[in-house]
Formats: structure tokens, C-alpha cells, sequence
């Protein structure tokens, strides 16, 4: 006879507290196995790369750390998900599955769909369990503020692993060999995954760093250390939304530090905003959101992209953002916004061109974040203001001496500040004299800034006045934006 069991089964929700489907398991009363799958599907799709997985098997390693005390553990698998919970169910007499919703790409939908059919096959109940306030189904944004406020003043879950657990090992699920080794190998220049270092993170944040998070938000060099740097604990599920926003409103330096903390804990109800607009329109992956956009035509440059993805177009920011992303996987916002502003406006290359590429790259890379901040960057949504970075004068306004520069360019370590934001404006004897060959030590610039900026706006700004725009802008405002808001909002 076959033993009954329950499944918790884990993927963007890597923690062993405040998880709610932990807790309906517990309450559930059966033997419980806790599930993992590198899905075949998943991690070779376009947006994923190494350094996600790495950080995923990081975080499943130390949570079985942390469980062998309580005799639990993640069982960790590679294959097919429908497959997997195919042959679970039927050495198992699995009644239920508890998992977070997910607001992922079209693929992760259908991988959704095809285990759903295997668990209806068994007449197995699958619960999903809302996470982070985003609400599935959502048909109007009237009354989300409220709802997510409500979500995250919920206490804190305490789970304590009370329930039996249950063993399971298929070899032919194994992790291939290539891929742990691929996995097992550590970066230094990057985060580390898992729950600890999470929580470090948040306090240091919170005991010291944080006190310049907004003075210093916009500034590529000072924001990595000011920032939080929790977005990929939050990305993958390290901590909760809701553990981060308690330990920060409740901290006693909030009211030291009170602006600082609001604007912190202001993102964060902006991060499920954007996800909430996702999870409504997972087009959002692969087509202009505003329809009208797609009448845009872009001439593909194959050079551009190249440049651009290899941090070798010429403008000294723009390389040091790309390449310190390259090295580190993380760069703050607004840096983020010009690498999508540069590639989509001066470079007018077409934005899903570049929309997969930076999404390998950002170690705290979220669908829901990622698809929709990079469409609104581009310019694509017809409700959002357009913003045209210029490299140049961002430049100088968050890198002023060009330290950050000279960091991730060291081409440029020896040029003289007059010229670190623009060396392409060095005279030949100038260059003769600093030793520096502008197209041998450095790239020329790829576009002309005023040019390239003047041509940009033509286009983007003229065909916001295009009747399918101007249709398409009133379906988003509906779907979108909550009611009363202005149009220029997020």
C-alpha cells in the first residue's frame, strides 16, 4: 500500500520561515516531502543562466543545513516537473500540493499547466497560496494598495516542522553532472545565496548602510553600498517581502533614518507593483504592451548589440554599468534604466533584443520586475513618461570624478578627469600626450550623443500620437493603473 503524503513544493520561496504553504502542510497533518526542480524547460530558456541556478542550489544547500536538526530536507531534482510529480504520485499516495503562485514567463505557465494535469490524473488537490500581495485574476487595481498593505501586516509565519518528512531519491532525477558542476563552482564577485546571508544583508542595512540609501540611490559607486543589495534574496525567495518590510518599519533606527526607510519600504510595495502587472498581462515577455508599438520599425544592428552587450560602445558609463554587471550581477537602478534607455533610444535597436540578454546578467533577475521596467525604460507602454537618458550627463552628475569608471574600464584608469566622461573630445596631441589612442585603447563612440538623442524623441515622442497608441493607452490605464490615478503614473 502506498504511503499518503502531502508535497510542499518550493521555487521563487528558498526560506525556512514566514511560508505559508510550510504552514498548511503542517496543519495538513500527513508526511510531508519538500520539493525542488531544476525544470529542463526553465533553466535552459533564454532568460536563465548560471549564475541563477548557482544561486538556487546555494540557497537549498544551507536550508538543509538548517533543517537536518528538525530531520527535513529539500529534495532537490532535474527533469521534466510533470514527469517528476508523475513518478512521485505513483510510488506515493499523494493527496496534496502546497505551493506559492507564481507570476513567471508564459513557459513557467505551461509547466504549470502540464503538472496540473498529472495531479488531476491522480485527484490530487494542488493549493496555491498568494505571495507578496499579488492577487491572480485581478481585473482592476481599485482597492490593491489596501489589500497589499493588509498582506504584508499579516504576522510573521513561525513554522516549526512539527510534521514527519518523507525521503525520496530517483537517480534518473539526479542533477546531470555538467550542470552541478556548472552550479558547485563559487564566484567571490557575487552574492552569495541563502537565508544568512540575506539577513546580513537586511542588517546591515538597517544598522548602518541605510542611513544613505536615498542620498545615494542614483550613484552607481556609493549605491552598492547604501542600497540593500536584497534584491535577489527577495528575487529568490531567501526572505519574504513581508520579513523585510517588518524588521525595517520596526528597526530602532527607523526614526533616525525615517525618510531613508520610507523610500525603501515605499519599493517595496512598487516591486509587487510591477509584478502585479505581469502576473495581469505576461505578454508583456515578448510584445509591446501597447500594441501601437509594434509599428515601430527598428533597423537591427548586429554590431550595436554586440558593443552594447560586451560593454564596448564608446561611452565610458554606459561600459562600466554593463561590464561591473557582467563581473557582479547587480548595478542600481537608474544605471539599469540607461543601459535600456542607451540600447533602445541612441542605438534604436528594438527592445527584445537586448530584454534577454541583461535579464542573464541581473543576479536578482524577476519577471515581473524585469519585463515590465524594461518595456516602460523603452518607451513602449504609451502611459509612462519617456525618459531618454543621456549618458554623458549622468556621467557627471553620479560619477563625477569618474571613479566608477576606472573601476570597471581600467582602459580609462589613466585618463585625466577633463576628459573621463567624453574622452572621444581629447585633441590627437592630447591623446598623443596621455598615451591614449581613442579606437585602440578605447572604442570611438558608436552614435552621436545629440544626434542620436534628437532622432530618438522624433520617433518615440511622434508616435505616441498614433491612433492605435492612443487606443491601447486606454485599455492599459483600465487593466493597469488604479482608478483616479494620473496618466503619467506607474
Amino acid at each position: 500500500m502506498r504511503e499518503a503524503i502531502n508535497i510542499v513544493w518550493y521555487k521563487r520561496d528558498l526560506r525556512t520561515q514566514d511560508h505559508a504553504p510550510l504552514l498548511l502542510a503542517t496543519e495538513a497533518g500527513l508526511p510531508t516531502l519538500l520539493l525542488y526542480i531544476f525544470d529542463e524547460d526553465i533553466v535552459t530558456y533564454k532568460d536563465m543562466s548560471p549564475r541563477h541556478h548557482r544561486f538556487v542550489y546555494q540557497s537549498i544547500m544551507e536550508m538543509n543545513q538548517n533543517l537536518e536538526i528538525t530531520g527535513h530536507q529539500i529534495h532537490y531534482c532535474y527533469g521534466k516537473s510533470a514527469t517528476i510529480f508523475q513518478a512521485i504520485c505513483q510510488e506515493f499516495d499523494v493527496k496534496q500540493v502546497f505551493s506559492y503562485q507564481e507570476s513567471g514567463p508564459q513557459h513557467t505557465w505551461e509547466v504549470d499547466k502540464q503538472v496540473a494535469e498529472v495531479l488531476k490524473e491522480y485527484k490530487v488537490k494542488w493549493t496555491e497560496l498568494e505571495k507578496d500581495g499579488v492577487v491572480r485574476g485581478l481585473q482592476s487595481r481599485s482597492g490593491w494598495e489596501d489589500h497589499w498593505y493588509d498582506y504584508i501586516g499579516k504576522p510573521i509565519i513561525e513554522n516549526d516542522y512539527s510534521w514527519q518528512g518523507v525521503r525520496w531519491k530517483r537517480v534518473d532525477f539526479e542533477l546531470p553532472v555538467n550542470f552541478l558542476e556548472m552550479i558547485s563552482v563559487k564566484n567571490a564577485d557575487m552574492q552569495p545565496g541563502g537565508e544568512r546571508a540575506g539577513w546580513n544583508y537586511l542588517h546591515s542595512f538597517a544598522t548602518e548602510r541605510g542611513r544613505n540609501y536615498q542620498r545615494h540611490i542614483s550613484k552607481p559607486e556609493y549605491s552598492r553600498k547604501s542600497s540593500s543589495r536584497l534584491s535577489p534574496y527577495i528575487a529568490w525567495g531567501n526572505l519574504s517581502v513581508r520579513q523585510i518590510f517588518h524588521y525595517v518599519r520596526f528597526h530602532p533606527n527607523y526614526e533616525n533614518h525615517k525618510r531613508a526607510f520610507r523610500a525603501f519600504l515605499i519599493r517595496l510595495q512598487w516591486r509587487s507593483h510591477f509584478i502585479q502587472k505581469f502576473e495581469v498581462e505576461c505578454s508583456y515577455e515578448t510584445v509591446c504592451v501597447n500594441k501601437g508599438y509594434e509599428l515601430l520599425e527598428h533597423e537591427k544592428k548586429e554590431d550595436f548589440i554586440k558593443a552594447w552587450q560586451t560593454g564596448n560602445t564608446g561611452y565610458p558609463l554606459v561600459d562600466a554599468c554593463m561590464r561591473a554587471l557582467i563581473q557582479t550581477g547587480w548595478i542600481n537602478f537608474r544605471m539599469r534604466s540607461m543601459l535600456v534607455s542607451f540600447f533602445c533610444h541612441h542605438l534604436d535597436q528594438d527592445w527584445r533584443d537586448g530584454v534577454y540578454h541583461i535579464a542573464r546578467l541581473f543576479l536578482d533577475y524577476e519577471p515581473g520586475i524585469h519585463f515590465t521596467q524594461f518595456q516602460m525604460q523603452a518607451g513602449t507602454t504609451g502611459v509612462n513618461t519617456v525618459r531618454i537618458y543621456n549618458p554623458v550627463k549622468q556621467s557627471k552628475d553620479h560619477d563625477p570624478k569618474g571613479r566608477f569608471i576606472r573601476t570597471w574600464v581600467p582602459e580609462l584608469c589613466e585618463c585625466p578627469d577633463e576628459f573621463i566622461h567624453e574622452p572621444w573630445t581629447m585633441t590627437s596631441f592630447e591623446q598623443e600626450m596621455y598615451d591614449f589612442k581613442l579606437g585602440e585603447k578605447y572604442p570611438e563612440p558608436l552614435v552621436q550623443l545629440e544626434e542620436s538623442g534628437r532622432r530618438a524623441r522624433t520617433k518615440i515622442w511622434g508616435h505616441r500620437k498614433n491612433k492605435a497608441v492612443q487606443e491601447e493607452k486606454k485599455r492599459i490605464l483600465a487593466v493597469h493603473v488604479k482608478p483616479g490615478k494620473s496618466n503619467g503614473a506607474s
